[in-house]
C-alpha cells in the first residue's frame, strides 16, 4: 500500500551528527591524557569534577540534551527571534563589563558558578542568525551599498565590544562572516581590498614603515609611466593608482601603527613580530644602558613570549608517525605545554597519536565543513543557506588559525580548536550552531524567512 511522505522533512543529517560526536569524543581523550597521571584513580578522578577532563564529559552531557531540545523545536523559532537573540547577546558582552570576571588580562567572562559564560563566545549564533534574517528579507537588495553596510554592522558590531575586552583573537572570527556575504552576492572588491590589506599587513611585519613607503611609491611611479598612454583616453586611472598610493601609505603610517598599539595586547603583538625576527618597533624603548641590560632583557622577552610555540612545536614533533602513545607522551605527561587543555589540545594529539592521527583529524575537519558545505548548498531557504555557510566559516576559521598557531604559523591569539579544546562556552557554542542546521536542514522543504 502507497504511504503518502510528509511535506516537511523530518530527516536529520547523521553524517554531520557522527562527525560532531567523534571529533568532540577525540577532543575528550586529549583533555584526557592532558590531565591523568598515572598514580590517579580513575573512578574517583573522573566523578569529582575537579579535573577537566571530568567537567569536559559533563559538558558533553548538557550538550547533548540541548542538542535533542534544538532538534526538537520548531525551526521557525529560529526565524522569529535573530534579532531579539542578537540584542541579548550584544547585551551580555556590555554586562561584561560590569558583572565579567578576569580571566589572563581580559574581562569576557560572566561567572555562572557551575560556569563561566563567555558571551563574546556565544554572539557567534546571534550574528550568524541575525545575519541570515537580514539577508533573507523580502526588502534586502544586497546588490546595494546600503546593504552591504547593515550586513557589516550586524556581523563587526561585536568586535568593538570585543576589543575593548582585550579579546582581540575572538574579535577576528567575526571576520568570517564576509564567506555567507560573499555567496550572497557581495562584490569580490571587498575581499580583494581587504586580502590586499591583509597583505600589506604581513610585509609591514618584515619591512620598517620608511621603506615600506618608499617602495610602494616607487610602484606607484612605475604603473603610471606604464599606463601613461590608457590613462590620456582614461584619467581615471591616475585617480585610483594615486589614491590607492595614498591609502596604502596611511596604512602603513598611520592605521599599523595604531592596530599594533591600541587593537593588540603587547605580549600578542611581541609574539606577531618574534615570528619574523623582528623587535616590536611600536613600544618605548630603554635609554639608560647603565642600568638596562639590553640583551639580557631581549632573551628574557624572547623566551616568555615564543616559549608556549616551541613547547608545542616540541611536542607535536617528538609524536613522529605514528605517536608515542596513549598516555605517553614526555610533553604532555610533564606539563611542558601551557594551555594544552584549551588553545593548544592539538599538540597532546600530535604527541599521543602522530602525523596519522593529526591527518585524521585534519580529514574530519574537511568531511565536517565539505559535509556542511554541502547542506547549504541543497537549501530552498536563503535563510538556511547563509546560516550554513556562517557555520561552515566560523568552524574553518577556528581551525585554521588554531593550528597554525600551535605549530608556529600563526600568533598565539587565544582561539580554540572546535570541540576539541576544554570550556563550556566554547562547546555550547559549537554545539548549537552545528545542532540549529541540523534541525534547519531537517525543514529544508520550507522556505525559511
Amino acid at each position: 500500500m502507497y504511504e503518502k511522505k510528509p511535506i516537511i522533512s523530518t530527516d536529520k543529517d547523521w553524517a554531520l551528527i557522527w562527525l560532531y560526536a567523534i571529533i568532540a569524543s577525540i577532543g575528550l581523550v586529549c583533555i584526557f591524557s592532558v590531565e591523568f597521571r598515572a598514580n590517579d584513580d580513575l573512578i574517583k578522578s573522573l566523578f569529582a569534577f575537579k579535573k577537566n577532563y571530568s567537567k569536559q564529559l559533563v559538558y558533553l552531557i548538557a550538550c547533548a540534551v540541548i542538542a535533542i531540545f534544538i532538534l526538537l523545536t520548531d525551526s521557525k523559532l529560529f526565524t522569529a527571534t535573530p534579532n531579539i537573540l542578537y540584542v541579548v547577546g550584544i547585551l551580555l558582552m556590555i554586562a561584561t563589563f560590569f558583572i565579567g570576571k578576569n580571566v589572563n588580562g581580559s574581562r569576557s567572562w560572566i561567572p555562572l558558578g557551575f560556569m563561566n559564560l563567555q558571551p563574546v563566545e556565544t554572539c557567534k549564533i546571534f550574528t550568524a542568525l541575525a545575519l541570515a534574517k537580514y539577508l533573507s528579507r523580502n526588502d534586502t537588495d544586497f546588490s546595494k551599498h546600503k546593504s552591504h553596510l547593515i550586513a557589516a554592522g550586524i556581523c563587526f558590531l561585536p568586535i568593538v565590544f570585543s576589543l575593548l575586552q582585550n579579546e582581540t583573537g575572538l574579535a577576528l572570527v567575526y571576520f568570517a562572516f564576509l564567506l555567507p556575504m560573499y555567496r550572497e552576492g557581495l562584490p569580490p572588491i571587498y575581499l580583494i581590498l581587504g586580502f590586499s590589506l591583509g597583505v600589506l599587513l604581513v610585509v609591514t611585519l618584515l619591512l620598517p614603515a620608511i621603506q615600506l613607503i618608499i617602495a610602494l611609491s616607487v610602484i606607484a611611479v612605475l604603473m603610471l609611466y606604464a599606463l601613461k598612454r590608457k590613462m590620456k583616453r582614461d584619467k581615471s586611472i591616475a585617480l585610483v593608482i594615486i589614491s590607492a598610493w595614498a591609502l596604502s601609505c596611511l596604512f602603513v603610517g598611520i592605521m599599523v601603527p595604531f592596530i599594533f598599539k591600541n587593537v593588540f595586547q603587547k605580549y600578542q603583538a611581541d609574539r606577531i613580530f618574534s615570528m619574523v625576527g623582528r623587535d616590536n618597533p611600536f613600544v618605548e624603548k630603554a635609554m639608560d644602558d647603565a642600568t638596562v641590560d639590553i640583551k639580557a632583557v631581549k632573551k628574557g622577552k624572547d623566551d616568555k613570549e615564543n616559549y608556549n610555540v616551541k613547547q608545542s612545536k616540541i611536542a607535536i614533533g617528538s609524536g613522529g608517525i605514528f605517536g608515542k602513545g596513549f598516555l605517553k607522551g614526555t610533553q604532555t605527561q610533564g606539563d611542558f605545554v601551557p594551555e594544552q587543555h584549551t588553545d593548544f589540545i592539538f599538540t597532546s594529539l600530535g604527541e599521543n597519536f602522530g602525523f596519522v592521527g593529526c591527518t585524521i583529524l585534519m580529514v574530519l575537519y574537511l568531511a565536517m565543513l565539505l559535509r556542511i558545505v554541502m547542506i547549504a548548498e541543497r537549501q530552498r531557504s536563503t535563510f538556511s543557506r547563509v546560516y550554513a555557510y556562517s557555520v561552515a566559516a566560523i568552524i574553518f576559521f577556528h581551525v585554521a588559525i588554531n593550528i597554525c598557531m600551535t605549530i608556529g604559523l600563526a600568533p598565539v591569539i587565544g582561539i580554540t580548536l572546535p570541540l576539541m579544546s576544554y570550556g563550556g562556552s566554547s562547546l555550547l557554542t559549537f554545539t548549537i550552531l552545528i545542532f540549529i542546521l541540523i534541525k534547519l536542514d531537517a525543514d529544508r522543504q520550507m522556505v525559511l524567512r
